[in-house]
């Protein structure tokens, strides 16, 4: 993880979002919704412009902040994102249809451990993008991985869960005890998995990319 100073430094850099962005970020800070911290996002769609996938999978929509951002940083790129939270999901169908971008995200109510039939109608997908329920990344993973096209990349974020995976101590909540090693489980299985090539990223909140070998 970079230190606060240097994190700050590169926030202060970012190119300027516009006020529509810029009303999410403001609604999710309100409302103690997580979205992805700014150097994350940069870095997540830094990707999906390298990329340019034809379909992406995200898994966790929240308030739709992060398939927007990718909408509009690839403009031929078709999104479908999951979200169990029906408050959320309907705040993100507001937003979506706030940027006019319906015709290009889809959004799927309910539990991603229980629509693989549905997201499979839409498959392949060029770029997968796993921000949900942390104590579930591998299940994720395992449930979506398969439908994920002979070149595509994984993007998982969360993954150094505020630098606790490294060191944990402070942490009193048994639950968020169990849950650090539920993340660090999924790190060494996904760093260890025969079928990707993967790397973690010291930005945002961590970043777990994963390619698929030739």
């Amino acid at each position: 993880m970079v230190s606060n100073e240097v994190n700050q430094y590169i926030e202060k850099i970012i190119p300027a979002r516009s006020e529509q962005v810029l009303k999410i970020e403001q609604y999710a800070k309100l409302h103690n919704v997580p979205i992805m911290e700014l150097t994350g996002m940069e870095t997540l769609l830094s990707y999906v412009r390298l990329k340019k996938p034809k379909r992406i999978l995200e898994v966790g929509t929240a308030i739709g902040y992060s398939a927007i951002r990718m909408a509009l940083a690839c403009q031929t790129a078709e999104i479908i994102s999951i979200e169990r939270d029906e408050e959320r999901y309907n705040i993100a169908k507001e937003n979506v249809e706030s940027f006019h971008l319906e015709n290009r995200i889809t959004l799927l109510f309910g539990d991603a451990n229980e629509l693989q039939k549905q997201v499979e109608n839409y498959a392949p997908y060029d770029f997968i993008f796993i921000d949900a329920a942390k104590g579930q990344y591998q299940n994720f993973f395992d449930h979506y991985s398969s439908m994920l096209s002979p070149d595509g990349i994984i993007v998982t974020d969360n993954v150094l869960f505020r630098g606790y995976v490294a060191e944990e101590s402070g942490l009193e909540s048994r639950r968020l005890r169990s849950l650090v090693k539920k993340i660090r489980s999924f790190n060494e299985y996904i760093m260890q998995h025969p079928d990707y090539q993967s790397s973690i990223l010291p930005v945002g909140d961590g970043m777990m990319v994963s390619i698929r070998n030739s």
